[in-house]
C-alpha cells in the first residue's frame, strides 16, 4: 500500500478513486475534487489550495475548535444523555467547517443533509434504493453545495472576510486562481470529508473507550501525556475511509503480485491498520502503541490527507472535553453502523453519563 501511495504515475487516481466502478470524468472530479486527479492537474490544485491555508488561518481554526467543542459539550449536558452522533459527533466538525469556511448557521442544516447523501453508501436510510433516483439525489445534493459556494464565492470577491471561502477564492500562484468551478468541487470535497470522517473517528471513539474500561482509566488517569496516542489508536481502528481505488497505467510487479496496464486495485486501509506484520495483537486497543504507523488518514504520497492535522484536532480537543467534563460517559447499546462500503460510519449511538 505505501509503495502504491508513494508512486501515482503508476497506481493512478485518474480513473476514480472513490468507486470500485468506473464512473464519468466529470461526476468523479465534480464530487472528487483532487481526490480523483493525477499530476499536474492534482500538483496545480493542491498548491492553490495550500496556500489558504497559512499559519494565521490554521491558528484561527485551532481557537474555532476549542469554542466550538466546548459549547456542544455545554449543550450536551444541558440536553442530557441521548443519540451521541447527533449530539457530539456530527455536530463538532459541521459546525467547525462551516464557521471556518464562513457558512451561515441557517445553511448548516443543508450542508450536514447533502454530506450525508454523498457519503451514503447504499444506505437506505439516506439514498433511494432505485438507482436512477439515488444518482438524482446525489447530483442534488451536489449542485446545492456548488449553489452554495459559488455565491459565497461572489460575495467574498465583492467584500472579502476572515473565513476559509475568501482565502481559497483569493488564493494566488503565479497568477493562477482556483476557477469558480474548481473551488466549488474542492468546497464538496471539503465539507463532506471534514464532517463524515472526523463524525466517524469520534463516534468510534466513545466505542472503544466504552468497550475497553482499562485504556479509559489510563488515559483519564494522565489524561495530557496519553491523549495524542489515543487519538492515533482510535483512529487506526477506526479507519473511517476504508479504501481507495487506484487504476494501473502500465504492467508492475510488486510483493510477488504481477499487475497488468488497466487493472483496478483497492487500498484497504482498514485491513492495512490490522496487519499483523506491522501491528501487534491489531485486535486490541492500546492507546501507548508505539509505534503506531497507521494509515488512518491515507499512506505517504500526494493523496495524503490535507485534513489530517484539523481531524486530530478535532478528535484531541471534543475527548479532552467529554473526559474532562462528563468523565462517566459511555455508549449505552451497539453503534448503529452505515451501511457503506467506503465509509466505516455510525449513524447512531446512544449514550449515557450521570454528570
Amino acid at each position: 500500500m505505501a509503495e502504491a501511495s508513494r508512486n501515482p504515475a503508476v497506481f493512478s487516481s485518474g480513473q476514480g478513486a472513490t468507486n470500485i466502478v468506473d464512473l464519468p470524468v466529470e461526476f468523479n472530479e465534480y464530487f472528487g475534487s483532487m481526490i480523483n486527479m493525477n499530476d499536474p492537474r492534482h500538483a496545480r490544485l493542491r498548491r492553490i489550495v495550500s496556500r489558504a491555508f497559512t499559519p494565521r488561518m490554521i491558528r484561527k481554526f485551532e481557537d474555532d475548535v476549542q469554542r466550538v467543542a466546548a459549547s456542544v459539550v455545554d449543550r450536551l449536558l444541558a440536553e442530557g444523555p441521548g443519540d451521541f452522533v447527533d449530539q457530539v459527533a456530527a455536530r463538532i466538525p459541521l459546525t467547525v467547517i462551516c464557521q471556518m469556511m464562513g457558512i451561515p448557521e441557517s445553511s448548516h442544516g443543508m450542508v450536514l443533509r447533502d454530506t450525508n447523501f454523498i457519503l451514503s453508501g447504499s444506505d437506505p436510510d439516506f439514498l433511494s434504493e432505485d438507482a436512477n433516483e439515488a444518482v438524482g439525489q446525489l447530483l442534488g445534493a451536489g449542485q446545492e453545495l456548488a449553489g452554495l459556494v459559488t455565491g459565497l464565492r461572489a460575495a467574498r470577491l465583492e467584500e472579502p472576510a476572515d473565513d476559509l471561502i475568501t482565502a481559497l477564492a483569493l488564493a494566488n500562484i503565479d497568477g493562477e486562481q482556483l476557477t469558480s468551478a474548481e473551488l466549488a468541487s474542492f468546497f464538496i470535497l471539503l465539507v463532506v470529508a471534514g464532517n463524515e470522517t472526523t463524525r466517524t473517528a469520534l463516534s468510534h471513539a466513545l466505542v472503544l473507550l466504552t468497550d475497553n474500561p482499562g485504556q479509559r482509566a489510563l488515559l483519564r488517569d494522565d489524561l495530557e501525556t496519553r491523549i495524542g496516542g489515543a487519538v492515533e489508536e482510535v483512529v487506526r481502528m477506526a479507519s473511517p475511509v476504508m479504501f481507495m481505488r487506484r487504476t494501473l497505467t502500465c504492467d508492475y510487479s510488486m510483493n510477488g503480485q504481477d499487475y497488468q496496464r488497466g487493472d483496478k486495485v483497492a487500498l484497504f486501509y482498514w485491513s492495512a491498520n490490522y496487519d499483523e506484520d506491522v501491528f501487534a495483537d491489531g485486535d486490541r486497543f492500546d492507546i501507548a502503541r508505539s509505534p503506531n504507523p497507521h494509515v488512518g488518514f491515507g499512506a505517504a504520497g500526494p493523496h495524503f490527507c490535507l485534513g489530517a492535522h484539523l481531524a486530530r484536532r478535532e478528535i484531541t480537543v471534543t475527548l479532552r472535553e467529554l473526559l474532562s467534563r462528563i468523565p462517566d460517559i459511555s455508549a449505552a447499546a451497539p453503534p448503529d453502523r452505515l451501511r457503506s462500503s467506503f465509509i466505516n460510519g455510525i449513524k447512531h449511538l446512544e449514550c449515557t453519563f450521570t454528570g
